[in-house]
C-alpha cells in the first residue's frame, strides 16, 4: 500500500473523464488500497482515482473516519435518483488546497456501483455521505467544486494555486 501524489489544480488531468472498469482485478484492488492510504494520509473524507492521476471510475470515502473507520469503495458509481430536498455543506477538495465553497446539492441520492469484489450493489445516501459521493462522482466526470463559482472567483483561485505550485521552494512548518 502506498500514499500516492495528489494532482492539484490547475493540472488538466483533473478535467479528464474517467473510464469504466470492466473487471475488478488485483490492480484495481491495489489501487483502492492506495487510494484509502492517500485519503487517510491527507485527512480527506473522499478521493477519486483521477485525483492521483489515474482516470478510472473508482472512488473511496470514509465520512466517519474521525470517530471510527467506515471505509467505502465505489467502482463505476452512477447516481440513479436524487431528492428534490437540498442540503448545503462547505466543501473542500484535496486537489484544491485551502479552498472551501458552500455548495447546495440534493440531500439524498441512490447510487448503483460495483464493490471491491465485483458485485453490483446500490446504496441510499443521505446528508454528508450524499454530498461526498456527489462530489467524488463529479471528479469522475471532470467537474470540480470551483465550477460552482462565478468565472471571476474561479479564475482567482486557479491563479493563486498556480503561483503556489510554481514556487516549489516554499515549505509549510
Amino acid at each position: 500500500m502506498t500514499v500516492k501524489k495528489l494532482i492539484i489544480v490547475p493540472d488538466e488531468i483533473l478535467r479528464k473523464k474517467s473510464q469504466s472498469i470492466e473487471k475488478v482485478g488485483q490492480d484495481e484492488k491495489k489501487l483502492v488500497n492506495d487510494l484509502f492510504d492517500t485519503m487517510y494520509h491527507h485527512k480527506g473524507i473522499g478521493l477519486a482515482a483521477i485525483q492521483v492521476g489515474i482516470p478510472k471510475k473508482i472512488i473511496v470515502m470514509d465520512v466517519l473516519q474521525k470517530e471510527k473507520k467506515n471505509p467505502l469503495c465505489f467502482i463505476n458509481p452512477v447516481i440513479k435518483k436524487i431528492s428534490s430536498q437540498k442540503s448545503k455543506y462547505e466543501e473542500g477538495c484535496l486537489s484544491i488546497p485551502n479552498t472551501f465553497i458552500e455548495i447546495e446539492r440534493p440531500k439524498t441520492c441512490l447510487v448503483e456501483y460495483i464493490d471491491i469484489y465485483g458485485k453490483k450493489k446500490s446504496m441510499e445516501c443521505d446528508g454528508l455521505l450524499s454530498t461526498c459521493i456527489q462530489h467524488e462522482i463529479n471528479h469522475l466526470d471532470g467537474k470540480l467544486i470551483i465550477d460552482f463559482l462565478s468565472k471571476l472567483k474561479k479564475d482567482l483561485i486557479i491563479k493563486k494555486l498556480s503561483k503556489t505550485k510554481q514556487n516549489k521552494d516554499r515549505i509549510l512548518v
